[in-house]
């Protein structure tokens, strides 16, 4: 309340000042709301409000003279006078204050209007008049689209400079990092702590590192292959930016190990094979063959071991993925093609431990795999069936094949024992496309081929373990036979997409298709069967070939066969939005956007 206004009101009205006005007067406090004069000329009107910026007779009013005030406690104290003030200097000259009038530097810039005192003595040193400039609201598709996520402002402003998106991008790649992050940061602690300092004014959430329910891949993942993202759901990790190298390879790499060490053993039995006599296959392919095999096999998992040892949260979040735990079978069955298809020039007789080492991983996967199918919940079968379920399968059937192959007996049986059993479930549920599985795209029409690698395997497994190629091993033969003739007529069926690891999964079916048929035209010998042998041998190594060349392609020149890998980033809650943040998304929807903030965006 201004002194004159308070003045005047008293005089017009006989009334007393309110006490929280006489408590809280302003000579009370020190260096409050004052100038310094000798004299001070203050006009005053007859309006109770005082003088305003509504006011327009401040220039007619007539000047009151106040003399100094004598206080003992405050010498030369001078009496202080408050009026409403504009948020800008120019807004009070452009309502008719004159020149000298001064604002004060501690009034608020928001728009409210503020405190200012008026001096009259045009002799009296004036304080600078603070600048007011105005700072527009960013506008545009990147802080729309952080406004709609409910993110801070603060998040805009370090996205834009780039050495915080840097620190922010790092940050989240921690959160998949296992003891290498833990040594990042202290090792910026040596240098300083000017890192720690920029994570610490960073007002992104913090990174989510728990292990993700079963239930969340199916709320957040859509697809028969769960690797789609739904449209209701964010990342962890930034979607328009190249993910390291580690994150972005996936288990189901291992796909390559299985169709080339597949073909080693097919050359192997080529040149061996009565039936195949006639081609004079020489041993030296198979040879070439295991060794190539052997250093893609060492590759791919020397790269996946570098992914356990550096982002183990990935690997982690690949186990308990309901289709991805499926290839973590892959690596064991390469292995057992490897040996499989050893020259005879370099070992003819392998020890039987070797094959208790390399089943002992298949069977604790089967015991974790078998049991969710059976125990139901979101792992049972009806709910997760799907063509890379014959990973599980298959294994069963090729130890069987190489524990017959090394003079074991009860062992092999066992797996061939449960490989049945579960492989007549499993076809039943894929084969009759139960409500609760969807139609695999068109991008995933390779993985049916897995169809065929369970019976052709167990059949030669079968005719191992019993001695010859009996009744038995020729129904599995006979049943792998005619899905192989099934797939292979409908051409529209296999074609028409893009490239991708998916397609290896034509390889070692049809490469196992192959093998069974050279073992069973040495029983059955005829031109029928030697001419399909080699028919299907060749189609089966051209295959690989040309999937091979397009996969170096990809990978090497193209640089497109490793794209981010969706089904590991999400995150382990929905993220919700509040009122709040639907009531900004709201307002900053609205906000049209000037030609300046189009040309920044």
């Amino acid at each position: 309340m201004a002194h004159c206004a308070a003045a005047t009101e008293k005089q017009d009205h006989g009334e007393e000042l309110p006490p929280l006005f006489q408590i809280l007067a302003s000579e009370t406090v020190d260096g409050f709301d004052e100038v310094c004069y000798q004299t001070l000329e203050l006009p005053c009107t007859d309006s109770a409000e005082g003088p305003s910026l509504a006011n327009e007779k401040v220039a007619d009013s007539t000047p009151v003279q106040l003399p100094i005030s004598s206080s003992p406690l405050v010498p030369n104290h001078c009496h202080s006078v408050s009026i409403s003030m504009p948020s800008s200097p120019l807004g009070a000259k452009s309502k008719g204050f004159p020149d000298d009038y001064v604002g004060n530097e501690n009034a608020a810039t928001d728009g409210t209007g503020g405190k200012a005192a008026y001096c009259g003595n045009a002799s009296v040193k004036q304080p600078n008049q603070a600048m007011f400039y105005s700072i527009p609201i960013p506008k545009g598709t990147a802080y729309a689209d952080n406004i709609t996520k409910g993110l801070p402002p603060d998040y805009i402003r370090h996205d834009q400079n780039g050495s915080q998106s840097e620190s922010r991008t790092m940050k989240s790649f921690n959160s998949f990092k296992t003891w290498s992050g833990r040594l990042e940061r202290q090792l910026s602690v040596l240098r300083g702590r000017q890192q720690e300092e920029e994570f610490a004014n960073d007002s992104s959430p913090p990174p989510e590192i728990d292990v993700l329910p079963v239930d969340r891949y199916f709320d957040a993942l859509e697809g028969p292959e769960l690797e789609t993202l739904k449209d209701s759901e964010e990342l962890l990790l930034p979607e328009d930016q190249k993910w390291p190298f580690l994150l972005r390879f996936p288990i189901s790499s291992f796909g390559i190990c299985l169709g080339l060490s597949s073909q080693a053993i097919l050359w192997k039995t080529l040149a061996t094979a009565s039936s195949t006599q006639f081609l004079h296959v020489s041993p030296i392919i198979n040879m070439i063959l295991w060794f190539a095999s052997a250093a893609v096999v060492a590759t791919i998992a020397t790269i996946y071991s570098l992914k356990i040892i550096f982002y183990f949260e990935a690997v982690r979040r690949e186990y308990y993925h309901p289709v991805r735990i499926n290839f973590f079978f892959a690596p064991w069955i390469a292995c057992l093609f490897l040996v499989m298809g050893l020259p005879p020039s370099l070992v003819k007789n392998l020890h039987p431990v070797l094959w208790y080492v390399l089943m002992a991983p298949i069977f604790c996967l089967e015991l974790k795999l078998y049991g969710q199918w059976m125990s139901g919940g979101q792992r049972r079968l009806s709910k997760v069936a799907n063509p890379s379920n014959h990973l599980s399968i298959v294994g069963n059937f090729v130890g069987a094949l190489l524990g017959a192959t090394m003079g074991l007996r009860e062992g092999p049986l066992f797996f061939f024992a449960i490989g049945l059993a579960h492989y007549g479930v499993l076809f039943v549920t894929l084969y009759q496309r139960l409500p609760t599985n969807e139609t695999l795209p068109k991008e995933l029409h390779p993985v049916f081929f897995l169809f065929v690698a369970a019976p052709s395997v167990a059949s030669m497994a079968w005719a191992r373990i019993q001695g010859n190629f009996d009744y038995v091993a020729r129904i599995a033969y006979f049943i792998a036979l005619f899905l192989y003739i099934s797939l292979a007529v409908r051409i529209n069926f296999f074609r028409g997409f893009r490239f991708s690891l998916a397609w290896w999964a034509y390889t070692f079916p049809m490469t196992g298709a192959s093998i069974a048929t050279i073992r069973y035209s040495s029983v059955v010998t005829s031109t029928i069967t030697r001419a399909l042998s080699v028919v299907l041998s060749s189609v089966s190594s051209l295959t690989v070939l040309a999937l091979l060349v397009s996969t170096i392609i990809h990978a090497f020149v193209l640089h497109d066969l490793f794209p981010n890998d969706i089904a590991i980033a999400i995150t382990r809650k929905k993220v919700k939005t509040g009122k709040k943040q639907t009531h900004l998304r709201t307002v900053y929807s609205d906000i049209p956007m000037t030609e300046a903030d189009k040309s920044n965006c």
